[in-house]
């Protein structure tokens, strides 16, 4: 029986590149992303995002002529929809660093095809989010205040105890890591398509591939700067939200001095991250017919994460209710019942539903390979990661300790402009690394294909 049980062919994993395609061909689907025109659904969809950023801008360009009094932040409520679109952001950035480092360094080969849209995509999230802090200090013009350069004349230093400051660090630090990141892995791709391209384009691509000719020593030396680089990653995934969080767990808040803060904050990030690439995946494999490539089962395991991870915010959410039962603390108590009950119970149950109950879908394999199903959930998903971060912002900080400072926040049109705005430009952005850049890790997509195995005498 042992030997019956040994003979058997071991079940094979589910292929990652359909179609059995050869390495030129791959190259050829990839490349030709970037050398040929592009579709129409790329300059209709630019054309929208374009309009958006530049709503971003002239909202911007007013900020700076009249005031953050544009927005609607009032007291109590100083922080506002501003720093609710500055941690939304943050948070959409961690997927692409998970992806990239975390599934790298354990071997998880289901992230090829996906990786470097995502790196991408944390990049554009961070720089999106940058935008957010800078203009809510109200005079960005002071920026050079955050960093640790003392003014003399003012006798001005940074203060280190500040989580505000560790935030400056912290974020500039993980974007660094995350462009060095992205680029070194890019170094092969860009090789490849310099010896594609010619004029200029030829000369612009072979100054970014600094001198690569896929050589042993290339490839070793790349493959260490990768592993390092993707070490230095993975601290930085925990370390940054978690530094975001403290903004507020530090306080004395109702509603934010807890210390469940750091993790429920990196669970929340990486579940809006994930999100956020299932839409960006979705739409790209179908407007560029990178189904071959992009498969379902890449789609299937990311929706896999996205159950995982909403089951652990909601998990979470209940905890924080339960420890603010517990507290005893009346004050604490107060903010949990006015968020589920008071003025803003819409968007918390609005949160309840996109965050928790929507993912529960997944459970369902037809649901999970179900490509209008899964677009839907991940719009929904990130539509309640917002609503988490405003429900933490504005329901703490409306009602406090006393009730002669409670007040309401109410948005202006400049804050849907700003948020709305940011999204056109995070989305242009995107848009651009798919004309310019490949979207796809050729070296790494090629690495998964089952080897050609030798043909066996007399076949």
């Amino acid at each position: 029986m042992a030997d019956v049980v040994m003979d058997r062919p071991l079940p094979l994993d589910p292929p990652l590149v359909e179609g059995n395609p050869t390495y030129s061909q791959i190259t050829d689907d990839v490349a030709g992303i970037v050398e040929r025109k592009p579709p129409r659904e790329w300059y209709a969809a630019i054309s929208v995002t374009g309009l958006l950023t530049l709503a971003l801008g002239i909202s911007i360009a007013w900020l700076l002529y009249k005031g953050v009094g544009i927005w609607g932040n009032n007291q109590p409520v100083a922080w506002a929809w501003p720093i609710t679109d500055f941690v939304f952001w943050i948070g959409i950035g961690h997927a692409g660093t998970l992806i990239s480092a975390i599934l790298y360094l354990f071997r998880q080969r289901w992230r090829t095809s996906i990786n470097r849209a995502a790196e991408a995509m944390t990049i554009f999230a961070v720089m999106t989010a940058g935008l957010f802090p800078l203009f809510h200090t109200g005079r960005p013009w002071r920026a050079y205040w955050l960093f640790p350069i003392p003014n003399l004349d003012l006798s001005l230093w940074q203060n280190f105890r500040s989580p505000l400051m560790w935030d400056v660090f912290a974020v500039s630090t993980y974007a660094t890591v995350s462009i060095l990141f992205w680029y070194v892995g890019m170094i092969p791709d860009l090789g490849t398509l310099r010896d594609r391209a010619a004029g200029l384009r030829q000369k612009i691509y072979g100054f970014f591939a600094l001198g690569w000719r896929g050589s042993a020593w290339h490839w070793n030396h790349y493959e260490k700067a990768y592993l390092i680089l993707a070490g230095l990653s993975t601290p930085l995934v925990l370390s940054v939200h978690s530094i975001v969080s403290l903004d507020f767990a530090v306080s004395i808040v109702p509603g934010w001095h807890t210390t469940i803060f750091p993790p429920y904050f990196v669970a929340g990030a990486i579940f809006s991250g994930f999100a956020m690439v299932i839409t960006l995946m979705v739409l790209a494999r179908k407007a560029y017919r990178l189904e071959h490539l992009i498969t379902i089962n890449h789609l299937e395991n990311m929706n896999k994460i996205l159950l995982a991870t909403g089951s652990i915010v909601g998990y979470s959410y209940a905890v924080e209710f339960f420890t603010a039962a517990f507290s005893g603390n009346p004050y604490e108590q107060f903010v949990f019942m006015n968020r589920v009950v008071g003025p803003y119970a819409w968007a918390v149950w609005t949160m309840f539903f996109c965050n928790v109950f929507a993912p529960q879908l997944f459970w369902f394999r037809k649901v999970r390979r179900s490509i209008p199903a899964m677009f839907v959930v991940s719009i929904i998903v990130n539509v309640g990661m917002w609503f988490e971060r405003f429900n933490i912002i504005v329901t703490s900080l409306h009602r406090d300790y006393l009730p002669s400072s409670w007040g309401m926040f109410t948005p202006t049109v400049f804050d849907f402009l700003t948020f709305f705005g940011s999204l056109g430009f995070f989305l242009t952005m995107f848009l651009l690394f798919l004309r310019f850049l490949p979207a796809i890790a050729l070296s790494e997509v090629k690495a998964v294909i089952p080897a050609p195995q030798p043909e066996k005498e007399g076949e």
